[in-house]
């Protein structure tokens, strides 16, 4: 918890302008000048905008400096939420829709009044309804928007919710006719509980970024739970009579076969929630208590993929681009499930899309929706297969070509040759690291001589969990981390100041926040080339591994945990998933 000055007020009082000026208090403390202050009064008058937000827009001043400058003029305290420890049942005290109009977070009860966060504390009128409806006394402290927003988020999740809905769709059940047709519930209308859920996951799971949303029912019960940071985290437990009428309403949404129970179907849509659209990728599995539902949620707001947001190296990315810049050969993307492949594969595509080129992808499904690209959904039902599709697309004299994924021979032979034969081929794969993913190729069955002359590069990724920020501090390594340690980084391990999470309310007490990818790429070179295309295979690896020595995945894993940001837990993880 991170109160900064001034010294908290009291009352209404606190919501009066004091005697300085804004633009006075931010000169005072050298954080603009008298003439950068003339010129942003002249667009304020001309404009009507407020004075913090012109100056922001400028470049002149930050949102710190500008909440900085209003906690001296207004005599508030200024507190960064990025290091306050929340209590998210107490600030639930104020209502979700107030807080989130008046930009607003409960923060402490003290002993006689309650502490609010407010982004704009000289609103008297908002000051008032939020001290109404606590119907106690408030003091205010003021918040940066860019801080407050993702601590709304947090506070106000429908866990509580959630559950509500799930007890009311088992009352429903309670209620019905035993002869009703669970199909008849899932059609019912969409202020009926089963929606009312299923909204309800999907704006909570949007809300916290999750990446999947699974369903399982149990003997006795069904359990939901969402994949954050990689890791499935519980989110409500529900009676199993709710499993068939949820099932069933998912697959009615996606246009699955609600009549077939004992077959796994495979389905999509799209459906809105408060951050906008979000495509979900639905998957059902008959288990012995019912269908078991698994959704990949991708969000189609915001902007599109970049490379340079990826966060790769300077040095690989610079290579990549000096390689998508090339009129043929394939680039391989590889990892396991989840590990950021196909991010990759879109922003790479995102960066060399103009109108100069004709760029196809075939997908199986198609995960994000492109401008100006010619995408093909893969659908093995009508036998329209990656290398049928891909052996057509050879005949729309494309560019660039995306597959999706390098599943079989017959696919990889053909993209291959496509790559020889004047096209960029980009695709994945799924290897442990870039060195093994030219043998891999082999292994299926691809002659060595097309794999040396169409390879051009390689580049292996992962995702590594992030230490929170709000709960970071220094870290003692257990005795077997002490000796692995030693075994792999030597005397530096004496100077490593390793860091961990303990756990608090913005991480679910789990000690991590988000991810961040880590890369390698391999380049194919004559020396390579030459080697894979003998089938001198181990001399290959060898030579590889030597090429990437000092960039490798774990030595990036490393690196990330030298400087704090995640800890050895995570790079024992990846080192253990790199070896098997």
């Amino acid at each position: 918890m991170v109160p900064c000055y001034p010294a908290s007020t009291r009352g209404v009082s606190v919501a009066k302008h004091g005697k300085l000026r804004l633009g006075e208090v931010l000169i005072q403390h050298r954080v603009i000048s008298q003439d950068q202050l003339k010129q942003v009064l002249d667009e304020q008058h001309a404009t009507g905008r407020r004075l913090g937000k012109v100056l922001i827009e400028n470049g002149y001043a930050s949102e710190q400096d500008i909440c900085q400058a209003m906690a001296v003029q207004l005599n508030i305290p200024f507190i960064s939420l990025a290091h306050y420890d929340l209590n998210p049942s107490l600030s639930r005290r104020l209502p979700e829709a107030l807080a989130r109009r008046a930009r607003a977070l409960l923060l402490e009860e003290r002993s006689d009044h309650l502490l609010v966060g407010m982004c704009d504390p000289s609103d008297i009128y908002l000051y008032d309804e939020i001290s109404s409806t606590l119907k106690q006394e408030i003091s205010v402290a003021i918040v940066m928007e860019n801080e407050l927003i993702p601590a709304l988020d947090h506070v106000y999740r429908r866990t509580e919710e959630i559950s509500g809905h799930a007890r009311a769709l088992e009352q429903d059940l309670g209620d019905v006719d035993a002869a009703t047709p669970v199909v008849e519930l899932a059609r019912t209308q969409e202020d009926a509980p089963v929606a009312r859920l299923v909204q309800s996951l999907f704006e909570d799971a949007s809300q916290v970024q999750a990446s999947d949303v699974h369903i399982e029912p149990q003997e006795s019960s069904i359990n939901i739970r969402f994949r954050i940071n990689g890791e499935l985290q519980l989110q409500t437990v529900g009676d199993i009579r709710i499993a068939a009428a949820l099932a069933q309403r998912l697959k009615l949404i996606a246009g699955l076969d609600i009549s077939e129970r004992r077959l796994p179907q495979d389905g999509r849509f799209q459906i809105e929630v408060k951050q906008g659209p979000l495509d979900v990728r639905i998957s059902t599995m008959p288990t012995p208590y019912g269908e078991s539902v698994v959704m990949r949620l991708l969000s189609q707001a915001g902007h599109a993929l970049r490379l340079d947001k990826l966060g790769m190296p300077e040095a690989i990315l610079r290579k990549l681009r000096t390689l998508l810049g090339r009129s043929s050969g394939m680039l391989v993307v590889t990892g396991p499930t989840g590990s950021g492949k196909t991010s990759t594969l879109y922003a790479a595509v995102s960066e060399i899309n103009d109108v100069r080129s004709k760029i196809v992808t075939v997908e199986d499904p198609i995960e994000y929706r492109l401008p100006d690209i010619t995408q093909i959904q893969v659908n093995d039902k009508i036998e329209l297969s990656f290398a049928r599709v891909l052996r057509s697309v050879l005949r729309q004299d494309p560019d660039v070509i995306l597959v999706g994924e390098m599943r079989d021979q017959e696919t990889a032979q053909v993209g291959m040759r496509a790559a020889m034969t004047g096209h960029m081929v980009l695709t994945t794969l799924h290897t442990r690291n870039a060195a093994s993913t030219p043998v891999r190729l082999i292994d299926m069955g691809i002659p060595p001589y097309l794999v040396g002359v169409s390879l051009q590069a390689v580049i292996a990724q992962r995702l590594v969990k992030l230490i929170c920020d709000h709960c970071k501090e220094r870290a003692k390594p257990t005795p077997v981390e002490q000796e692995w340690l030693k075994q792999t980084l030597g005397d530096a391990v004496a100077q490593l100041q390793l860091k961990h999470g303990a756990g608090c309310s913005h991480c679910h007490n789990t000690g991590y926040s988000g991810r961040v990818g880590i890369y390698e790429m391999l380049e194919m070179n004559s020396t390579l080339a030459a080697l894979i295309s003998q089938g001198q295979t181990q001399p290959f690896i060898n030579e590889a591994q030597q090429q990437i020595r000092g960039t490798s995945l774990f030595d990036q894993a490393v690196r990330l945990m030298e400087t704090g940001r995640t800890t050895v837990q995570e790079v024992i993880r990846l080192n253990n998933l790199l070896e098997e």
